[in-house]
């Protein structure tokens, strides 16, 4: 163990110093948000406030576009499902429209459209006519792979396989990826500002309808098609394959994975990669707001790029490609309150988040309508200019007021 210990003592990683280890210091805080969080909920049953809401909002380019957007793709996409079909579909829509309805539901759902919108284009993919798809491509990644790094990355990464890497594989690639985003949003619900979770709604969703979106007018083969059938053209009939995931069925005797790939509605899809696209914005958010645990964020990325490769779903350009795309769509859709940050630091009392610094008083951002349809105390609470020029800034349960005092110290 000495020189491994030493090792690690040479490379001089910045591990964090300051995260909390006792049960106290890890349970009060998150407590104290879920219970701060629950009383801002809007538990109001009347669509007349909905409608309000939605008659004061002040449309314009930049905010209507988007959504028009997000409902011509989620139409179409409901238009040419044929299971289920008429008149069971007509659920979908209904039901949208009545969560909507009501300020209780549509607080949830309202931010929630981008992701909608993504999970009906991606299951729809399959009811896409194939003598309107693209010609799918099979050698243009690897070709490119092996032009920009010198080598196919992700075929070294399949030459040694074991039981043990399998499962350490599975884990991220098959576990974490689904059930992760779910946690960031808890905790940026619970412990991060308000509208954190909003923002994790909107920029989660368009990077992956963008991603879904770029699979289907650029399909590309996975390097599970190059190891079954080589570089021979592939057609929209052939169905996927679970790759390396086929030796996770084999240690737990099932054809789960077998099933489900054999059956996926996006067979050809391997550019850019989602998997690579939700870890590295799970990524951003995460450092962005809880910036302690970088090291931990971007190691998962890192062990998930490995999986992918490893289990023989993505090459290595995919998961650039997902990369880049999650830090576009991440800086893109940021608000204003939130682009600065310096301006966020961890409280080590445990209290949470607050925001320090003087903002830019000339600068008036345009609230989007997920913000105006959220309970209107937040944002008047958060928008609201009092006394002698100071400006009361909302920050989970903190408040700070600048404008009128100095700049207060971090210290």
């Amino acid at each position: 163990m000495y020189p491994i210990l030493r090792c690690f003592r040479r490379l001089n990683i910045p591990l964090p110093t300051n995260i909390p280890t006792s049960p106290t210091h890890l349970i009060s805080p998150l407590k104290h948000g879920i219970s701060s969080a629950l009383t801002r909920f809007d538990r109001s049953l009347s669509p007349r406030d909905t409608l309000a809401r939605l008659a004061a909002h002040e449309w314009s380019i930049s905010n209507t576009l988007p959504l028009v957007f997000l409902f011509l793709s989620a139409g179409a996409s409901w238009w040419i499902m044929t299971d289920p079909g008429m008149p069971l579909k007509l659920v979908i829509p209904v039901g949208y429209a009545l969560a909507m309805l009501f300020p209780a539901t549509n607080q949830f759902f309202w931010p929630a459209t981008p992701i909608l919108a993504w999970v009906i284009t991606f299951f729809a993919a399959r009811f896409i006519p194939a003598a309107h798809r693209p010609t799918i491509h099979v050698a243009l990644l690897p070709a490119l792979e092996s032009v920009l790094y010198g080598a196919n990355i992700s075929d070294l990464q399949t030459r040694f396989t074991h039981p043990i890497l399998d499962v350490l594989a599975w884990l991220p690639y098959g576990v974490l990826h689904f059930a992760l985003p779910a946690v960031v949003a808890f905790f940026l619900w619970a412990l991060g500002p308000r509208g954190a979770v909003q923002y994790w709604g909107k920029a989660f969703g368009w990077m992956n309808l963008l991603g879904v979106l770029t699979q289907l007018v650029f399909p590309c083969a996975a390097p599970w098609y190059e190891i079954i059938h080589g570089l021979t053209p592939a057609a929209y009939s052939m169905p996927g394959s679970p790759g390396g995931l086929m030796r996770i069925d084999a240690v737990f005797h099932s054809h789960g994975y077998t099933e489900t790939f054999g059956h996926a509605p996006l067979v050809f899809g391997a550019f850019p990669s989602l998997h690579s696209g939700c870890a590295v914005m799970e990524a951003l958010f995460l450092s962005h707001f809880f910036p302690s645990g970088k090291i931990f964020y971007w190691g998962y990325c890192g062990i998930l790029w490995w999986a992918t490769m490893y289990l023989s779903h993505h090459y290595l350009i995919d998961l650039v490609g997902g990369a880049c795309l999650s830090v576009v769509v991440f800086y893109l859709t940021m608000p204003v309150a939130f682009k600065d940050s310096d301006e966020i630091r961890w409280e080590e009392t445990g209290s949470g988040y607050e925001m320090v610094g003087r903002r830019q008083e000339e600068e008036e951002e345009e609230l989007d309508l997920d913000e105006e349809i959220r309970k209107g105390g937040d944002v008047e609470e958060a928008d609201q200019v009092a006394g002698k020029g100071k400006k009361k800034v909302s920050w989970g349960e903190n408040e700070v007021f600048k404008g009128g005092s100095p700049r207060p110290s971090s210290e």
